[in-house]
């Protein structure tokens, strides 16, 4: 009876996560284009103007799905980072979890600011 082991190396390791990150990088540039598009289309004068930019329903969700992108698209990138260059086992896992607490500690305080939350 053959074993059968998963060798972390070969040519579709890790695909799933680069087109993630690809895609994440898409949802980034269409945020922005659509984000500068709309400042330039309504020049926003004062407070009031851009609380009426976020505080409605679709700039409130596009703002969160960009934030989601954002953090997913930089927990990638430096959890292969610290894969690659961080050699003890110990201290890449300490660092990664930082960082995955640091990501989800600015998504709550994102969420908290576009939907008014006071901490």
């Amino acid at each position: 009876m053959t074993r059968y082991t998963k060798n972390p190396v070969g040519a579709h390791y890790g695909l799933g996560n680069w087109l993630l990150q690809r895609l994440t990088a898409v949802v980034m540039a269409v945020y922005t284009i659509g984000f500068l598009a709309c400042i330039l289309w309504h020049v926003p004068a004062n407070q009031a103007d851009w609380k009426a930019i976020f505080g409605g329903g679709v700039g409130r969700l596009a703002t969160i799905i960009f934030f989601v992108a954002l953090l997913y698209h930089a927990w990638v990138g430096m959890r292969d980072i610290l894969m690659d260059y961080v050699k003890a086992t110990w201290l890449s896992l300490a660092l990664q979890m930082a960082v995955a607490l640091s990501l989800i500690a600015y998504l709550v305080w994102a969420a908290s600011i576009l939907w008014g939350v006071k901490p």
